[in-house]
């Protein structure tokens, strides 16, 4: 099966489990890596309502854009297009942060438009290196 078709919009269970025992070992920041596949039908529209009503809950817990772009060629990697059609870099304080968002019920209304929007998605809790590169 194929990222293509598969269908990954909500975490299962043990996801949030691996996400909340995070939460509680490392404090720091995270920056959550969204790649986002829309449907044919209003998807994108629905993405950029959600990103809309989504704003005053990423400022309450400290949370801030990074980036956010159309997907472009694929340099280095699987042969042909990418699959997801936008990359999302968004910064939260910490795992907790972004856990807090998710779990208020003001965010879980507005998340219906991220819902529907999606046909596909992958979601990634990275952390910062603490050394520079050189």
């Amino acid at each position: 099966m194929t990222v293509e078709s598969s269908v990954y919009i909500e975490p299962t269970e043990h996801q949030v489990g691996t996400l909340v025992e995070a939460a509680q070992q490392t404090t720091g920041p995270v920056i959550m890596l969204n790649l986002l596949k829309f449907n044919d039908e209003g998807g994108r529209d629905s993405y950029l309502r959600y990103s809309r009503d989504v704003q005053p809950h990423l400022e309450r817990v400290g949370a801030s854009i990074v980036y956010v772009g159309n997907a472009g060629s694929v340099v280095i990697g699987h042969q042909g297009d990418a699959w997801w059609d936008t990359i999302l870099l968004v910064q939260y304080p910490s795992r907790s942060a972004f856990l807090d968002m998710v779990m208020d019920p003001g965010y879980q209304e507005v998340s219906q438009h991220r819902t529907a929007a999606l046909t596909t998605s992958a979601l990634v809790a990275t952390d910062p290196w603490l050394v520079g590169l050189s």
